[in-house]
C-alpha cells in the first residue's frame, strides 16, 4: 500500500490539469508503483497468496485503464509508457 505522500507526489508528476486525481493517467502511475511494491514483498514472501491475488487483480485494472487510454488518446498512451518505462 502506497503511502499518502508517495501517493501525493505520484499525482503531481503525472496529472493533466491543475485538479487532476483520478485520469487514466494518474491511476495508471499509481497503480504501476503498488504493482512495484508487491512484487518486492512476494520476492521475500512467496507463499502469500493473499497478496498475490491482489497484484493479479491490479495488474488486470491497470491493464484495462491502458487499453482504454491507448483507445481514446494514442500519444499520451506513448507518452505515459515511455516515463513509467513499461
Amino acid at each position: 500500500m502506497l503511502s499518502p505522500d508517495k501517493k501525493k507526489k505520484i499525482i503531481e508528476k503525472f496529472k493533466v490539469h491543475a485538479t487532476d486525481t483520478g485520469s487514466p493517467q494518474v491511476q495508471i502511475a499509481i497503480l504501476t508503483e503498488e504493482v512495484k511494491e508487491l512484487t518486492e514483498h512476494l520476492r521475500m514472501h512467496k507463499k502469500d497468496f493473499s497478496s498475490r491475488r491482489g497484484l493479479i487483480k491490479k495488474v488486470g485494472e491497470r491493464r484495462r485503464l491502458m487499453r482504454y487510454l491507448k483507445r481514446t488518446d494514442a500519444k499520451q498512451y506513448d507518452d505515459l509508457m515511455a516515463k513509467l518505462k513499461i
